[in-house]
């Protein structure tokens, strides 16, 4: 039985899972490097709240995650074996478009560049992926995206702990409760090798930077927008004002 989203984002999980929120710059997650050395510096002074390094580059972040699991989440639920897997892939899908929607809300409001592309070894996850079928499909994307998600958990209690902007904090939440669903749906297919998976959350970088940051949006190019599936059970959080 699946959890509900509801159930699902009741819970901020803390921890130190390889995250400090020294590392919380754009962009900073499991595939996603600091450029800064300075989170707590204050970038901009909008109405609601001030901006640090640390809250530009979880909304970076935010949108790079989405940018890759969305289209992991379409072939799972196209490809996944077991049904079980196939409604782990619509629940990303629709988390992932809903909570999308939200981040380009905060990032127009504050002013946050975003963008259009994952990083290069967010692509490698998409692209492996891709080259997988049956079993090995279903395990690899289960274990992938319970790493992933796992990591940008303890991102996202860190910030909504610390920022001052109610922005920031109302996306937070939102991403609080999508991924602790998505963690909770590909546990739920039984095929997580949590071994591999928690090795991966806590395992440092060894990419270059480059190849850890996504890349930025390209000028007068139309903006990637996720697209709800039209039976979406996920309603976008209210903007705060």
């Amino acid at each position: 039985m699946l959890v509900s989203r509801k159930a699902a984002g009741t819970l901020f999980v803390g921890g130190a899972l390889g995250m400090t929120l020294g590392s919380l710059l754009y962009p900073a997650m499991l595939g996603v490097q600091k450029v800064g050395s300075a989170p707590e510096r204050v970038v901009a002074t909008p109405a609601t709240g001030p901006v640090t390094e640390a809250d530009r580059g979880f909304v970076v972040a935010v949108r790079s995650a989405g940018l890759w699991e969305y289209h992991v989440g379409r072939k799972a639920s196209k490809k996944g074996t077991t049904k079980a897997v196939r409604t782990a892939g619509e629940h990303l899908v629709d988390g992932d478009a809903s909570l999308d929607a939200a981040c380009r809300n905060a990032a127009d409001q504050l002013g946050i560049t975003l963008p259009d592309q994952p990083s290069p070894q967010q692509q490698s996850f998409e692209s492996r992926l891709d080259g997988e079928n049956g079993k090995q499909f279903d395990t690899d994307m289960a274990t992938t995206v319970r790493a992933t998600n796992g990591q940008l958990l303890t991102t996202i209690a860190s910030i909504r702990s610390t920022t001052r902007n109610s922005l920031v904090r109302a996306l937070a939440d939102q991403a609080n409760s999508t991924v602790l669903d998505h963690i909770t749906v590909v546990e739920q297919t039984g095929l997580v090798d949590f071994g591999r998976a928690l090795a991966q959350e806590t395992a440092a970088p060894n990419l270059p930077a480059q190849d850890l940051t996504p890349p930025p949006a390209v000028a007068g190019r139309p903006r990637a927008v996720l697209t709800p599936p039209a039976n979406s059970t996920v309603s976008a959080s209210p903007t705060v004002g």
